[in-house]
């Protein structure tokens, strides 16, 4: 029989509520045992709700609890780093939401952590392990549209509330950070190498000062990939892969439905199209249970850490960009 990692979740924050903690309750690895929040209420009312067996009023008592192995850190951007870091010097493997850090010199700095500790650190990138994705790179590694030349990605939502987290500007808000970064890792990912140089343009709100309209190229030696992301555009999502001889289009990359099955089409060229349709999964439950089998069975990890600190110094040489008004290069 497996013996469960045993998970515990720093603060109730609405992502971990409404779709990790359900989905690693039904892993095969994964079983959740505490949650915390700054206010016990709230972790205790989640707890009830979820069927979790303890409630923490703070993030420090489940720290301290020796039963939990791992945590699940959905805080604020800014809270990423030092949470991450406090939970691997509490003895607890890391499950850390996107952007795993502010900027790369920040992230770096858990490297140090990891190798003192001992401890895994993993970004939480759940796209990188679905079905669809691992079946778009094999097609595109097989030569199904010839050599990659181009990708083309957009991915937006609509939200104007200047009180909402992910608009404030001081704890890593705006649309690179929060939605940008899919198209960036995933451009690594297909690729399979890392871009020599970027271009980046922003749009800031007036008011709040976060970017809600990101574009880049991100050129890579291969080929280049585009992206646009905004946070006050109809709500809208699609990658697209193109090479000499065909064509690959993601319809749902990044939200994928943990109810209903998703689909790639592929485009021969020829004027023929094919459907490929993905059994109902859910990627939040396959990212968790990944994470724990690798911790049990002292295997590799499915994302390095060093991928999260890559992935934030394109990031950053976006916003460079963005402010020079020039291609800089990855640092």
């Amino acid at each position: 029989m497996i013996s469960k990692v045993r998970w515990g979740i720093l603060s109730t924050a609405s992502i971990a509520v409404a779709k990790v903690i359900p989905a690693m309750q039904r892993g095969d690895w994964s079983k959740v045992d505490a949650i915390a929040s700054r206010d016990l209420s709230k972790a205790q009312d989640v707890a009830k709700r979820l069927g979790i067996p303890k409630a923490y009023g703070s993030y420090e008592e489940l720290l301290a609890d020796e039963q939990i192995e791992a945590v699940y850190n959905p805080l604020p951007n800014h809270l990423h780093v030092p949470w991450t870091a406090g939970a691997a010097g509490a003895g607890k493997h890391v499950l850390c939401e996107k952007p795993i850090a502010l900027n790369r010199d920040e992230a770096s700095t858990l490297i140090d952590v990891r190798d003192r500790t001992g401890m895994r650190i993993q970004e939480a990138f759940m796209v990188r392990t679905h079905p669809q994705w691992l079946a778009t790179r094999d097609l595109i590694r097989a030569g199904r549209i010839g050599q990659l030349k181009s990708i083309v990605g957009f991915f937006s939502y609509f939200n104007p509330d200047k009180a909402n987290i992910r608009n404030k500007l001081e704890f890593g808000g705006g649309a690179l950070m929060d939605i940008g970064c899919y198209p960036i890792t995933l451009s690594r990912f297909i690729f399979e190498t890392e871009p020599k140089r970027v271009l980046g343009l922003m749009e800031r709100d007036p008011e709040t000062r976060i970017d809600r309209l990101t574009s880049a190229v991100l050129d890579f030696p291969g080929g280049q990939s585009t992206f646009t992301c905004g946070t006050q555009l109809v709500p809208y999502q699609r990658m697209i892969f193109f090479g000499a001889k065909g064509r690959i289009e993601v319809l749902i990359p990044f939200n994928a439905p943990n109810d209903s099955p998703t689909r790639i089409l592929i485009d021969d060229g020829l004027g023929r199209t094919e459907t490929v349709e993905f059994p109902t999964c859910d990627q939040y439950t396959i990212q968790g249970d990944l994470f724990s089998q690798a911790i049990r069975e002292d295997r590799e990890q499915p994302i390095p850490l060093e991928d999260a600190i890559q992935n934030m110094g394109v990031i950053d040489a976006v916003v460079r960009s963005a402010a020079s008004s020039q291609w800089e290069e990855i640092h």
